[in-house]
């Protein structure tokens, strides 16, 4: 990059995209159609923004930084000015509407009417709350198609044997596959860990056959998985005894009557057996 002003932001996750064979095939999953509303998070030098709305996308863009927030008005100028002329709901195939500011400051699920997808190189240090942000409420994307650190990747979609606190967040909402890795070399500067682009088809926490939780039964099942997480190597009967005010007898019946195991570990149920689980607790 020739201009030093634009260099990367470490403290921000910034590293650019700059492998063309990425982009297509970010563009190929995420196959945005003309007119098809897209919330892009981060999107640095636009190279991404470009790909989507030279497919005809109506794109709303979210950019912390002033100065990439700058040189994406000066790139995206004519589909700026279609984006202001439709206004923020009937925005017009093809156009850009750009919000400067933190993501995590917004009210993403309403920055763009519904139906909606997400399409985004998300910077990697807000990853997790972003996903809490989209998935965590109604109206939620119709799909994402994200670039997120490996390893969180495959966190994501981690299967029973492997699972963590965010496994079973985004998995409850929404079914969840790695599509394919990206290299370091795909980006300028190259970053130290390798990345990969994941796909979520939300499902309102009742996918696979289940039955979703009632909204207000959703914070105590939270709570119940958030305390299986603390001590995420040890048995459920010992770590549950401790983080939750349930007795033993209790705590020992809701497992039995679950279909678990005391002596399994947290990272070990699937989404369904965390159901289940608060179920046989509930009084």
């Amino acid at each position: 990059m020739d201009d030093s002003s634009l260099r990367p932001r470490h403290a921000l996750s910034q590293n650019f995209l700059a492998d063309v064979e990425v982009l297509e095939r970010i563009l190929e999953a995420a196959a945005p159609s003309p007119g098809d509303r897209i919330l892009e998070i981060g999107p640095g030098l636009g190279i991404l923004t470009g790909g989507l709305l030279g497919a005809g996308a109506a794109v709303t863009a979210v950019e912390l930084d002033s100065r990439l927030a700058a040189r994406l008005g000066e790139r995206f100028g004519a589909e700026l000015q279609a984006g202001r002329a439709e206004g923020s709901v009937d925005q017009a195939p093809g156009s850009l509407r750009l919000i400067e500011g933190d993501a995590l400051d917004q009210d993403l699920v309403h920055l763009v009417p519904p139906p909606y997808d997400v399409v985004a190189n998300l910077p990697y240090h807000i990853t997790s709350p972003i996903l809490h942000a989209l998935l965590g409420e109604e109206p939620r994307p119709r799909r994402l198609v994200l670039m997120v650190q490996r390893e969180v990747a495959e966190r994501i979609a981690a299967r029973p044997g492997a699972m963590s606190y965010l496994s079973v967040f985004v998995q409850y909402h929404a079914a969840a596959r790695v599509l394919f890795r990206v290299s370091r070399e795909a980006f300028e500067p190259a970053p130290e860990v390798e990345s990969a682009v994941i796909e979520l088809e939300p499902q309102n926490g009742s996918g696979r056959g289940r039955v979703a939780l009632d909204p207000e039964q959703e914070d105590d099942f939270w709570r119940l998985v958030q305390a299986g997480f603390r001590e995420r190597r040890k048995m459920l009967r010992n770590v549950l005894a401790r983080q939750l005010p349930v007795d033993e007898p209790r705590l020992q019946a809701a497992l039995e009557s679950a279909g678990i195991a005391p002596d399994r570990r947290p990272q070990t149920l699937a989404v369904e057996e965390w159901i289940a689980l608060h179920r046989a607790l509930r009084p």
